[in-house]
């Protein structure tokens, strides 16, 4: 019922169900670009590989979509189940998210959590949630983080198939924010160098705020929502821009505490 009477345009519809013998259903509007994973991980060959504006316009939209549910639904939802996977996409790329089988209210007046079973995906869940089923807020922001770490990176959360150091994203990761002169390291290969310094070093300080280990490091949504709105308006031209090598960068770079 609650998903019922949403109406924003980064969350899917629920259109209707069906609930008739051995019959379950749940019927959303149709997506027809298939998820972000899709994009990301298993590109088609009839399928144009996301440029970096798409990229910014996909998680500044998606960050829109969790704005809502933590601040605008009444109650308050937290997603639980924030990845690549369940941000559907539309037409010109524009982002939903989807599947809220796992959300649950909010904490409500003087409480900090919602103690719960711990579900969700690997990779994505936040280290005080998988460890205590402490829920909060700020669980999913670390998924975000991790969703936006996949946008810039190319890479999965969790990749089986790579160097034992290299399997989990955010632990890859971490030791890159330390240095912008690694941050080549850390850009999608796939952009093959079509991405502006400044957006990048931006979108990294956003994901590395978000995968803090400290929840009260991580910032809320609606300063993600800020910060990604505004790396989303500034259209990168690669024809007028001349494709950038962060190689030779020198200056460092330590996410800070409370701000983006």
């Amino acid at each position: 019922m609650t998903l019922g009477q949403t109406d924003h345009p980064n969350l899917v519809k629920l259109i209707g169900f069906c609930a008739e013998g051995d019959q379950k259903l749940l019927v959303y509007e149709y997506m027809p670009l298939g998820s972000l994973e899709e994009h990301l991980h298993d590109p088609q060959p009839t399928r144009r590989q996301l440029d970096w504006n798409s990229r910014m316009k996909i998680a500044a939209g998606a960050a829109k979509g969790l704005e809502y549910l933590h601040n605008k639904m009444n109650p308050p939802i937290i997603y639980r189940d924030l990845k690549s996977a369940n941000i559907l996409l539309g037409v010109d790329y524009h982002p939903k998210l989807s599947d809220f089988g796992l959300a649950k209210v909010g904490p409500s007046g003087d409480k900090t959590h919602v103690t719960t079973r711990v579900m969700g995906t690997y990779g994505y869940c936040a280290p005080e949630y998988a460890m205590t089923g402490k829920l909060t807020f700020k669980s999913d922001i670390y998924s975000f983080g991790v969703v936006l770490l996949e946008i810039i990176t190319g890479r999965r959360a969790i990749d089986n198939h790579r160097n034992r150091g290299e399997q989990n994203l955010v632990s890859w990761a971490k030791p890159l924010f330390r240095d912008r002169k690694k941050f080549y390291l850390i850009v999608d290969p796939a952009l093959e160098g079509r991405y502006p310094v400044r957006g990048l070093y931006q979108a990294i300080g956003i994901a590395a705020m978000c995968v803090q280990e400290q929840p009260s490091l991580r910032p809320v949504v609606a300063e993600i929502d800020e910060a990604l709105s505004f790396l989303a308006s500034q259209t990168y031209d690669p024809s007028i821009h001349p494709i950038q090598s962060l190689g030779t960068s020198s200056s460092s770079h330590r996410p800070r505490r409370g701000t983006i």
